[in-house]
């Protein structure tokens, strides 16, 4: 039943990810959230988020931004790196993220999620049959409503870290 929120893999940072492995392996396109994934909450496009994107993309990888935060938070941190964005993003609903496939020209089965959140990232990223890569939050400091579904997830990676995983194909 947990297994709906398990990612198919863990990585202690977005800038961490071996993503010239997931080109191999055809991976084709990089869906993104923003806020803790890539950057603090709030902050602007970093040059390390800049060089990513730039790295990514002369790999051949289409990259896409999928934020639930607004227009004037996600549209100038696209543009400073360079990529297709969706905000108000309706997560964990699998359109949104069907949508970003669309966007990017790559089939689900293609695609890679990066998140910092299970109950709207991995989720959203496992219903629209998208693989999924869990993140470390950059930073500690967040909404309620994020601590507490911070809390929630415990349990879930617990099991998750106990062997859940097993059931999950690895990506890199």
């Amino acid at each position: 039943m947990l297994e709906v929120f398990y990612p198919n893999q863990t990585a202690v940072s977005s800038y961490e990810i071996f993503y010239e492995r997931l080109a191999e392996r055809g991976v084709r396109g990089i869906l993104f959230d923003i806020d803790n994934t890539l950057v603090p909450h709030g902050a602007a496009a970093p040059p390390e988020a800049v060089a990513l994107f730039g790295r990514l993309h002369a790999l051949g990888l289409a990259t896409f931004l999928s934020s639930n935060n607004q227009e004037p938070r996600v549209g100038p941190f696209a543009k400073a790196v360079n990529s297709p964005f969706l905000c108000y993003a309706p997560t964990p609903a699998a359109a949104g993220y069907r949508e970003a496939c669309q966007i990017m020209g790559v089939r689900p089965e293609e695609a890679v999620f990066v998140g910092d959140q299970l109950f709207t990232d991995i989720f959203g990223a496992n219903r629209a049959g998208i693989r999924s890569i869990l993140v470390q939050p950059i930073h500690p400091k967040e909404e309620i409503q994020i601590i507490l579904k911070r809390r929630l997830e415990r349990p879930i990676l617990y099991f998750y870290r106990k062997g859940g995983w097993k059931r999950k194909k690895h990506i890199f």
